[in-house]
């Protein structure tokens, strides 16, 4: 098992895409590595690269989706590890998910009745609250 300690001797700092997918926040290096790419990973409050050493103490970052998942490093990890092990190597201190009910199911069509019509989406934007004062069209501007 490679766990180490805080940075005593050498190799104190750990990749981040490389800690990411150790401690099993995301399921693979790539995935790790494409979410540093995009931005939806910080440590300390900045931006990273997937190369970033993660040493720790540090608080990192991750958006996934809707979520932001916020952890702070207590044992570093190059290697994969089971669950209770990396329970051991991070403090999660993420805000509770949202509940099922407060995430809005995407709208289920019939099968076979093919593509909305803009009326079916507008009531759908309606629905959902996107269309917000769309209801003035041509005319109705006041000079």
């Amino acid at each position: 098992m490679t766990v180490e300690n805080g940075g005593d001797g050498v190799g104190g700092s750990v990749r981040t895409d490389t800690w990411l997918w150790s401690v099993r926040l995301v399921k693979t290096r790539s995935q790790a590595t494409a979410a540093c790419r995009a931005g939806h990973v910080r440590v300390n409050g900045s931006r990273v690269k997937p190369a970033h050493p993660l040493r720790p103490g540090d608080e990192v970052r991750l958006r996934q989706g809707i979520r932001e998942r916020i952890v702070e490093v207590k044992k570093l990890v190059r290697k994969r590890v089971g669950a209770p092990v990396a329970a051991e190597c991070l403090t999660d201190n993420s805000p509770p998910p949202p509940p099922r009910e407060a995430i809005a199911p995407p709208g289920i069509r019939d099968r076979g009745t093919g593509r909305p019509t803009k009326r079916d989406r507008r009531e759908l934007e309606r629905l959902r609250g996107q269309w917000e004062g769309r209801e003035g069209r041509e005319g109705d501007e006041e000079h």
